[in-house]
């Protein structure tokens, strides 16, 4: 197949199957749906679990480093199984749909990266704020809030953001159980056209505009935040 080939057909199922049939639309919709969902209960729980980590209770400081470990030391495709076949048992749900099951494994393992993205950010901001918040009478629960956090988010944010373009990509992987997204289409468009490298060159575009447009908000709202500081 010669390039001019492999260009009109890129077009052709760009027209007949991504547009004409309205996969482009819907795979997108997938994706950025699951990368929404994975991106805000990760940060919720792995903002949760960074503050654990400084907590001086020691079973929660182990348990919740135990669990990071684990995360951040086994494939995320390899999570996405444990989760698709063993979290239906344990939460007595048998009916638990793919793309819940897909949500669920990706978050955790989002948070597990988040939760040392924050836990850094939070280092990184001087110890002398807090000593200054506690000397005007705040609770360390309070200094946290209100004058840490906020600091941290600052500094952090670009490690966010690439951790959001990251888990976009990472959203191919779900398409092992047809969950819809992006990476799913190529499965069901080349069950009818055998158009292998076509179909991908036409994704590797899609993922490339998704992550890209993404990049740029991010750096805007990265820029308007650093004015306002």
């Amino acid at each position: 197949m010669t390039f001019t080939e492999i260009l009109t057909n890129m077009w052709d199922i760009f027209i007949k199957y991504y547009i004409g049939a309205g996969m482009l639309w819907s795979g997108i919709g997938y994706t950025l749906l699951l990368s929404a969902i994975t991106v805000f209960f990760g940060t919720i729980l792995g903002s949760l679990m960074a503050i654990g980590k400084r907590s001086r209770f020691k079973p929660l400081v182990f348990v919740i480093t135990a669990f990071v470990e684990v995360l951040r030391g086994t494939p995320a495709l390899l999570q996405l199984y444990v989760a698709y076949f063993i979290i239906p048992m344990i939460l007595k749900v048998p009916g638990l749909s793919p793309f819940t099951s897909v949500a669920i494994a990706m978050s955790l393992n989002s948070a597990a990266y988040v939760s040392e993205i924050i836990r850094s950010g939070i280092q990184a901001v001087d110890k002398g704020q807090t000593e200054a918040a506690r000397a005007l009478g705040l609770t360390g629960r309070t200094a946290m809030l209100k004058i840490v956090l906020p600091q941290a988010v600052r500094n952090i944010l670009p490690a966010l953001g690439n951790e959001f373009i990251t888990v976009i990509k990472e959203t191919a992987l779900a398409s092992t159980f047809f969950v819809g997204d992006l990476m799913t289409t190529y499965k069901v468009i080349n069950g009818f056209t055998y158009q292998t490298i076509p179909i991908l060159f036409d994704l590797a575009i899609f993922y490339f505009v998704l992550t890209f447009s993404l990049s740029k908000l991010l750096g805007l709202l990265e820029r308007r935040m650093k004015k306002r500081a």
